[in-house]
């Protein structure tokens, strides 16, 4: 059965999370919508990574089967005209049959912004941690690099039971340009509130309420109460799936 792929980007901040939930406007419940009215029957999607309330995308991936073969231009053109301007349908393309956005993913690479600026920029309030405050740049920047590699990443995910929160880390690192600090992670897959955990721990080494040496102990307590901090979910962003 042939397969439908669709490149999405989203503005997360009136969503609450991508997966659909009864009674609560999320990104999957407004796509799932939209397909069922274009193509006249619900659809079964999946999705690379399921983010969650005011997180937004840049990179989404999401993929149904379908019966027969579609008209790309014009179901991206009829999927813009009920989802936008919040939800922008990049790219709808047929992939090869044993295509899943879920599971043929090989990583998926995030971006968190803070801004260490006094005053806060109102035109990115949606999308930038508004700190105010000065940070320890090659501290954090020294954490991140520790976080490279084949972790159990249970101190920074929220866990669920029976399921492992074994991670692999391939990138993560800091960039610093005019007092807005980015953070750039790229690992298989990210268990739940990983990257804000991340980020807040990271935050509070910059900030001198935790050190760097304590990362290696922090990992290995795999206790959720050892992350005192977890980033807000505005500041994010899933920038890429690679395949």
């Amino acid at each position: 059965m042939p397969v439908v792929r669709l490149d999405v980007a989203y503005d997360g901040t009136g969503f609450r999370g991508y997966a659909a939930q009864t009674g609560l406007r999320t990104v999957q419940g407004e796509l799932d919508d939209a397909l069922k009215k274009i193509l006249g029957g619900k659809v079964v999607t999946s999705v690379a990574g399921r983010t969650d309330a005011g997180v937004h995308a840049r990179g989404q991936v999401v993929s149904f089967p379908y019966e027969e073969l579609v008209d790309e231009r014009r179901l991206a053109r009829s999927l813009h005209g009920l989802v936008g301007p919040e939800i922008s349908v990049l790219a709808v393309t047929e992939a090869p049959e044993e295509f899943s956005a879920r599971f043929s993913a090989k990583w998926r690479r995030y971006r968190y912004l803070i801004s260490t600026n006094p005053a806060p920029d109102p035109m990115t309030r949606n999308q930038v941690w508004h700190v105010g405050r000065p940070l320890d740049l090659p501290a954090m920047a020294d954490v991140a690099g520790q976080f490279v590699g084949a972790h159990d990443f249970t101190s920074f995910c929220r866990s669920v039971e029976g399921k492992s929160n074994v991670r692999d880390v391939i990138e993560s690192g800091w960039q610093e340009d005019d007092g807005m600090f980015i953070y750039s992670v790229r690992a298989n897959a990210f268990c739940h509130q990983m990257v804000r955990s991340l980020v807040g721990f990271m935050y509070d080494v910059g900030r001198g309420f935790s050190s760097a040496a304590d990362t290696p102990s922090v990992i290995a307590a795999r206790d959720r109460s050892a992350v005192a901090t977890v980033a807000p979910p505005h500041g994010l962003t899933l920038m890429e799936v690679g395949y």
